[in-house]
């Protein structure tokens, strides 16, 4: 791939163009939430599996994705998932029933895979190890702006169109990404075809979707409902038996895993894959509450939330640019750890937020969460994909992308219980009227409307600062989660470079270099 010379660049930006359609598409739909319950007369559970469905599909896709990736073509793979993107955002726009859109949304779970696991695979096959921070940093930049266009675009064409369009508006983006990437990536596979592992490649599948139903069941109703114990209980079996499977194969004399059992040893592939994701853990609690608190809590429109996200995002856009500079001068260890320290430094001071705190204020301290985010981020990704092979990159790549899909919902449910949990309890304080307490139990917004159609403006504050009260808490944990990943980093990974021949990673025996043409 070195003579592709600065046509690689160039591809990279197909790829961050595949990417920004799946992550717009992710954005927009939460704000499109409201509209659809009203268009397709969706209840909150259909809502619900609107997202959760994506998610599945997704989770249980990224590893035999992989596998087809490099059997038989990477670039093939990617263009038909941005075709399927196209094809199910299509559909979303113009379902004229819940069963329509809900197929729309798996068919763009299914592509999602796809899109986001070929993406990183190709940053493998273009770069060299020395190149590869710089090209992870661009990439994770790209994944990040889509965070607060969705809620600006998505906000802006539902006040002035027909809601359609803004799943219409993946179309021109994924035929973009896939013109320019048919024209500017290279096909790669495999060069030794790998097997198929049917056992490996379900086990994985059941259990990572076993694992993400759990976690989005825990998300609605808490930790305590077997509907969300059982089924995270039989997904983590299953993906320890899927570890012990390709270990055993791995040993066979004629035995073909799914993944180099060597990835799945403790080592910097491991470990960065690790780190990435508690970097998504911890900061996922600020993508989850702040649009709550900036619309709920100080009255913005959709509009307003979405402009007010542009200090995270520049903060996360700087950190990941930081991280491709630092990587080289003070090691990855080292790097990502003051990454998670700048996250922890920046979830402390939210803790401190109030119902009235000024806009300074919060753009202060989400800037600093998403330089941390940013740093920690991109630099454990590119720690992962330090010193792997162009062989076998779509199986490698689906292992990081499976640790960072498992991340959100995981974050999401822990923040959102711990947030739930202190608000009910500020509320049960609060002695609110019957009438107005099972509202606000509902949600904040219904808690507000409720107050605020009582004529009681105390109520409304009360309401508000109990929310308040919630996200300071999860704030908390959120901080703690980041000082972990800090410990983590300086503990489990070496104090050189990571280079692939370290601990866990493969090395250049036993490795042919991927056919590409």
């Amino acid at each position: 791939m070195q003579g592709l010379g600065a046509r690689r660049w160039w591809a990279l930006g197909a790829v961050n163009l595949s990417v920004l359609a799946v992550s717009l598409d992710g954005t927009v739909l939460s704000v499109a939430q409201p509209t659809l319950s009203t268009a397709l007369d969706a209840s909150q559970s259909d809502l619900v599996w609107f997202s959760a469905g994506y998610l599945l599909v997704l989770a249980a896709a990224v590893l035999p994705v992989g596998l087809v990736g490099d059997r038989f073509g990477r670039r093939a793979v990617l263009l038909a998932s941005l075709a399927l993107f196209g094809l199910g955002s299509v559909l979303c726009a113009y379902a004229g029933s819940i069963a329509v859109f809900l197929t729309g949304r798996l068919l763009q779970g299914l592509a999602g895979a796809g899109i986001t696991v070929m993406a990183l695979s190709a940053l493998v096959v273009l770069f060299d190890e020395h190149e590869r921070p710089r090209a992870v940093a661009i990439y994770q930049a790209a994944a990040f702006l889509a965070l607060p266009l969705g809620p600006i675009l998505g906000g802006w064409m539902l006040s002035q169109f027909w809601w359609g369009w803004v799943f219409l508006l993946n179309v021109p983006v994924v035929v973009l990404a896939a013109v320019i990437g048919f024209v500017l990536i290279p096909e790669s596979r495999s060069a030794e075809r790998p097997g198929l592992d049917p056992v490996g490649t379900a086990a994985s599948a059941a259990g990572l979707a076993l694992v993400i139903y759990g976690l989005v069941r825990a998300g609605e109703h808490g930790w305590g409902s077997l509907d969300a114990v059982l089924p995270i209980a039989a997904g983590a079996a299953m993906v320890a038996g899927f570890v012990w499977w390709e270990h055993r194969l791995g040993r066979m004399p004629a035995g073909r895993p799914l993944v180099d059992p060597r990835l799945l040893q403790p080592g910097p592939f491991l470990w960065g894959s690790a780190l990435a994701a508690v970097a998504g853990l911890a900061m996922i609690g600020v993508l989850f509450t702040i649009p709550q608190y900036f619309q709920g809590v100080q009255g913005t429109d959709t509009l307003g939330s979405g402009l007010r996200l542009l200090p995270l995002i520049a903060g996360m856009v700087v950190g990941a640019g930081l991280s491709g500079r630092l990587l080289p001068a003070i090691t990855a260890r080292l790097t990502i750890a003051l990454g998670f320290v700048l996250l922890a430094g920046g979830l402390a001071i939210a803790v401190t937020t109030t119902p009235t705190s000024d806009t300074a204020f919060t753009a202060g301290w989400t800037a600093l969460v998403g330089a941390g985010t940013g740093l920690a981020l991109s630099a454990a990704t590119a720690a992962a994909l330090a010193g792997l092979s162009a062989e076998r990159s779509g199986t490698e790549s689906a292992i990081v992308q499976a640790f960072n899909k498992t991340s959100g919902p995981l974050g999401t449910a822990i923040t959102g219980s711990i947030l739930v949990a202190v608000y009910h309890t500020r509320l049960d304080s609060a002695e609110l009227p019957a009438t107005v307490a099972e509202s606000a139990r509902r949600s904040l917004y219904d808690g507000t409307i409720a107050a605020h159609a009582a004529g009681a403006p105390g109520l409304e504050q009360a309401i508000r600062s109990a929310f308040v009260d919630g996200m300071s808490v999860a704030f908390l944990a959120s901080a703690a989660i980041a000082l972990l990943g800090a410990v983590m980093a300086l503990v489990l990974l070496p104090r050189g470079q990571s280079r692939g021949t370290e601990a866990g990673q493969p090395t250049e025996e036993g490795t042919v270099d991927a056919v590409a043409h």
